[in-house]
């Protein structure tokens, strides 16, 4: 049994220009009392191929947690473009929010982000220079679930979310259970 069960993760303005701060609607309930705060995390992977890229968006604590339904709007800053490699700008990338109590994570929910231009022309002939301007370079958030719908790679989240799966179990016997 857990003691904290997320309910419902909304994904508020999407789609988005890449400039425009994320925001998510989070509900959970908790079923056990806890001392300490949860950590919510929200992190933008900035590079499949090397983690040094990924950019802490927003990072806050809620608590002491008493037994209850729960629910709160997290707004993060977009990612800093200066901190992109020019390659990986456009197309798509994973977005993370993350739940952690006493510094062990236990939930990770895993966004595919497609970045690409709202300008049909600029799609087809894309700027020598890739650059983020308002408005011309929307984004469109879509959950695990629903990429694996249409089939898109998936194998690197997948193997993401499985280790996770497998420290959660861990991490509920050590602390949540009698």
């Amino acid at each position: 049994m857990s003691a904290v069960n997320i309910t419902n993760v909304t994904v508020l303005d999407n789609p988005a220009s890449f400039l425009t701060p994320f925001q998510f609607e989070i509900s959970y309930e908790c079923l056990t009392p806890l001392k300490d705060d949860l950590e919510w995390k929200l992190v933008y992977v900035g590079s499949a191929e090397d983690e040094t890229y990924d950019q802490l968006l927003e990072c806050a604590l809620v608590g002491p947690v008493n037994v209850g339904n729960y629910r709160f709007i997290l707004q993060a800053d977009p990612p800093d473009p200066s901190k992109i490699r020019e390659e990986d700008i456009i197309g798509v990338t994973v977005l993370l929010l993350t739940c952690s109590y006493l510094g062990q994570e236990f939930v990770r929910v895993g966004y595919y982000v497609n970045n690409d231009y709202d300008d049909e022309q600029l799609r087809e002939e894309p700027p020598p220079k890739k650059t983020i301007r308002v408005g011309t370079s929307p984004r469109r958030l879509s959950s695990t679930t629903e990429m694996e719908k249409t089939h898109l790679p998936s194998v690197i989240m997948f193997h993401q979310m499985r280790r996770n799966l497998d420290n959660l179990q861990a991490f509920k016997s050590s602390h949540f259970e009698a």
